[in-house]
């Protein structure tokens, strides 16, 4: 089971400042390139936008959705398209999510959650596995959500999980009980999957 530290009431600024010190310590610790992935939704992106003030050697980190619909990366639903809008012009580069991609071991994997319990695109009905042998999967979330009726892609339990670390942005008081629950193993929800199998540090920012 996961070591959780919850932070309460976090800023924006204060949750951008957390990406911020793990990928200046990542970058000093190695010459190689720095791998992250983020999540889409309305949430992140004014987080995000703090982060790209940053003073970093952004040429060295590559962004990885973990999740998206599949529609073209200009059509609004894209969470590829805003990611790449962001960070490429700070320097970064923006992973494309498709099966055939080669994942990396991330630095960090930042997650959010829905209130049915997914993260990323692994729906309850997807029945994600913690051993699943595929690294990235194309799934169709039932029901569909109306704002987003799109088939996804998706990284794997796996995926997330080969990470230094891992933090969630949590919102709301529903999402916060579906956590908690999950964070005591008292759900078989795909967030709760991914806790009971995560052995890394696991920040929760609300």
């Amino acid at each position: 089971m996961a070591n959780i530290d919850i932070i309460e009431n976090a800023p924006d600024a204060q949750i951008a400042s957390f990406i911020e010190t793990a990928l200046r310590k990542a970058l000093a610790e190695s010459e190689l390139p720095v791998e992250i992935s983020v999540p889409g939704g309305s949430t992140p992106f004014p987080i995000m936008r703090e982060l790209v003030k940053a003073d970093l050697d952004w040429s060295r980190v590559t962004v990885w959705p973990g999740d998206d619909r599949v529609v073209a990366e200009d059509h609004e639903a894209s969470n590829t398209g805003k990611i790449r809008a962001l960070f490429e012009p700070v320097g970064a580069h923006v992973a494309a999510l498709t099966v055939m991609e080669q994942v990396p071991h991330f630095a960090l994997v930042w997650l959010g959650m829905g209130a049915d319990g997914h993260v990323a695109s692994l729906f309850p009905n997807t029945d994600p596995q913690v051993d699943d042998d595929a690294a990235i999967r194309r799934l169709t979330p039932d029901p569909l959500p109306p704002e987003a009726p799109f088939d996804r892609v998706t990284l794997t339990i796996p995926s997330l999980l080969d990470s230094d670390a891992l933090m969630f942005v949590i919102r709301g008081d529903d999402k916060r009980a579906v956590f908690d629950a999950a964070a005591k193993g008292e759900s078989d929800l795909p967030v709760a999957r991914l806790l009971k199998a995560a052995d890394q540090k696991v920040t929760c920012f609300t």
